[in-house]
Parts: C-alpha cells; sequence; structure tokens
C-alpha cells in the first residue's frame, strides 16, 4: 500500500523534471539556430584613415575591401600577412606565394592603386596578433581610426579582441565581407560553416577567460 503512494507521489515530480529538461532543449535548440546571427556584428560605415583586409576567407575579405576603397571610404588598404611554411619550402627549393601576396593582387585586379596597398610587416598567426599589430602601425603612421573586413562569424570576436587589446584613442569599424558564403540562418547545415561557428566560440571563450591559451610558436 504504502509502495503505490510513493509512486503516485514521484509522478507529478518526474513529469515537472521532463518538462524542464524539455525547455532547456527548445532553449539550446533556439539559441544554437540564432549562434549564427549572434556572432555576426557589423557597425555602420564611415570614413577612416585605412581599410585593413584580415588574412583569411580569400577571396572574399580583399574584395570588400578593395570595394570600400573604391566606394571613398578610405584612402590606403593594409593587408595582413599571416604565417606560411616558407622556411621549410625554401630548404626544399620551392617558391611559396603568401595569401598576402594574393590578397595585394585582388586588390590591384579590382582598383586599388598599387600605392595605396600596404602588406602589414609582421607574420601574424591568428587574430590577436592582427589585432595587436594594425594598432601598432596606425600609430606609428599616425592614423586613428581604421574599417576591418573580415567574415561575418568572426566580427564579433574582432571587436572584442579591439576593446581588451587595442587601447581607447583608436576608432574602429568592422565590416563584413558581403561575398562571404557563411549561412548565418543555417550555419549546422555545412562542415564549414560549423567548424567557423565552433572556433568563434572557443575563440571568445579564451578571450573572456583571459586569453590563457596563446598562439603557437611557429617552430
Amino acid at each position: 500500500m504504502s509502495t503505490g503512494k510513493t509512486s503516485n507521489r514521484a509522478t507529478p515530480r518526474s513529469g515537472t523534471v521532463a518538462i524542464v529538461l524539455l525547455i532547456v532543449i527548445l532553449l539550446a535548440i533556439l539559441a544554437a539556430r540564432g549562434a549564427g546571427r549572434w556572432l555576426t556584428r557589423q557597425d555602420p560605415l564611415a570614413r577612416a584613415d585605412v581599410i585593413v583586409a584580415l588574412s583569411g576567407g580569400l577571396p572574399y575579405r580583399a574584395e570588400a575591401a578593395a570595394a570600400l576603397y573604391k566606394q571613398g571610404y578610405a584612402p590606403e588598404v593594409w593587408i595582413s600577412k599571416p604565417e606560411g611554411p616558407q622556411e621549410n619550402l625554401s630548404a626544399l627549393g620551392i617558391q611559396f606565394t603568401g595569401e598576402e601576396q594574393y590578397n595585394r593582387e585582388i586588390a590591384v585586379k579590382l582598383g586599388v592603386p598599387e600605392t595605396a596597398i600596404e602588406i602589414l610587416p609582421d607574420f601574424v598567426i591568428n587574430t590577436e596578433q592582427e589585432i595587436l599589430e594594425i594598432p601598432r602601425e596606425m600609430r606609428r603612421t599616425g592614423k586613428h581610426s581604421v574599417i576591418i573586413v573580415t567574415s561575418p562569424e568572426h566580427t564579433r570576436r574582432v571587436r572584442a579582441l579591439w576593446r581588451k587589446l587595442a587601447g581607447s584613442d583608436l576608432t574602429l569599424i568592422v565590416r563584413v565581407a558581403s561575398e562571404d558564403p557563411f549561412d548565418a540562418d543555417h550555419w549546422w547545415t555545412n562542415t564549414r560553416d560549423t567548424f567557423s561557428v565552433v572556433r568563434e566560440f572557443l575563440g571568445l571563450a579564451n578571450l573572456w577567460l583571459g586569453l590563457p591559451v596563446r598562439p603557437h610558436s611557429g617552430n
């Protein structure tokens, strides 16, 4: 008899737990579906001293930087220089053409004069190093505002890194490479976008924790 009473008392409790779990699952699904949109954080356009195409996203970031230049938003285009296998290939007698050279060629092809293009001097491994180098070059050359062009899902992390690393004396405008194929509304349907979203959240988590995971040495 007592067993039956215990069972009756447990049933409503079990139902409540099931409802809570269902709500949590539904909220998680809704949050995941909106992750791509949340990561995309674009600023209104305004004139700046320089446009910077971050490394990666070939050819979309360079194309977008060239389009902004032609629209008159800045008189210069800077191109980030990612680390590559230059030394290893050179030891084998193989010439390596870095991504920065392709980005420069894209910009020239789309109408940016070679005299208006600068490839940033330092090799960089990741976005953190890019966001350290860009303000350094801006201060060295007397620039005060920049338009940084990157992929849609990368924009929020770029702005967050800038707030942490760049200082408050320089103005940042983040713009997406509009032709980038990232699908913010259905990012989980293909491996490219899924990996991109996961990478961005890992990068943001590292930033929120104070950047304990450092760039690799390149050696």
